[in-house]
């Protein structure tokens, strides 16, 4: 798996936790984004948080100091809106979810707020109101397709983590009995084919790489790709043994796996180069 890692073509990279925590870039974020340029490979920034558009992450990633563009950027929100597209062209859509997610939907040509909708969508929704909850059930006890943007049971913020969908996912079900019919973001491989799709590459040649075992690296086996753990968010090293989702490698941070990455890439040249540089790395 080394192998497959040092010669992917495209790496699939989380934002929260990974990239960034607040306002803050996390160790190695650019040299890692330098690397990747010099070595003529391709990155895509990839989060399950649907709560934004990719619009304002590009704000974000470019006013931390990389500018980038919507090319570059792919939220389960807009994921979402690619497979409804494909499988739900035309349905009318009740959308739980905050005013840029249901920009999403409008972009990509869908109606909302239609009094009999055909489709039910839940993203990460930090204007949710009980109102809004009451009324996803009623309409997921009456059986439409449910379709949820992503699982994470919290979001990364700097001062600790705030409920995410996974919490509301979890009230529904408990109030109806009933899960959804699917789940677009991370680990679906749904996310990471229409990650593929966007960068125009084959799924096979990518790595995955993020801070959460159960998101992020639960991709890697889902997608048939590398997954990386870096420790820099909510994922501690001692999580790793127990847990049901084992990285290919794991990394303190994007600095350490630049590091990996340019004394792969050496080596394979011909040159003389550490295997694994002195920051921490496991790797199978």
């Amino acid at each position: 798996m080394s192998e497959r890692l040092a010669q992917a073509r495209g790496f699939l990279l989380d934002m929260d936790g990974t990239f960034f925590l607040g306002e803050r870039l996390l160790d190695g974020a650019l040299d890692f984004v330098a690397l990747l340029r010099r070595q003529g490979k391709e990155f895509l920034f990839l989060t399950n948080n649907s709560s934004k558009d990719r619009r304002q992450y590009v704000e974000k990633i470019t006013r931390l100091g990389l500018a980038v563009t919507p090319d570059q950027v792919l939220t389960s929100g807009e994921a979402a809106a690619r497979l409804l597209a494909r499988d739900h062209a035309g349905a009318k859509l009740f959308v739980v979810g905050t005013p840029s997610l249901e920009d999403e939907f409008r972009a990509a040509g869908f109606v909302l707020d239609d009094p009999r909708p055909g489709v039910i969508v839940m993203g990460f929704d930090t204007t949710l109101t009980y109102a809004k909850l009451w009324k996803l059930c009623d309409l997921v006890r009456a059986g439409l397709p449910y379709i949820v943007t992503h699982p994470d049971l919290n979001c990364p913020t700097p001062t600790g983590f705030m409920p995410d969908i996974g919490a509301a996912i979890a009230y529904v079900k408990a109030a109806t009995g009933r899960g959804p019919d699917q789940v677009v973001g991370k680990p679906s491989r749904l996310m990471a084919e229409a990650a593929a799709h966007k960068l125009g590459l084959p799924l096979e040649s990518l790595a995955m790489v993020g801070d959460r075992l159960y998101t992020d690296i639960a991709l890697g086996p889902a997608a048939g790709i590398p997954a990386v753990l870096v420790l820099s968010g909510e994922t501690r090293a001692e999580d790793v043994a127990g847990s049901p989702f084992q990285p290919d490698a794991t990394f303190e941070h994007l600095g350490a796996l630049a590091a990996w990455l340019s004394a792969a890439g050496t080596s394979a040249a011909g040159t003389s180069a550490a295997a694994e540089p002195a920051a921490r790395v496991e790797a199978r």
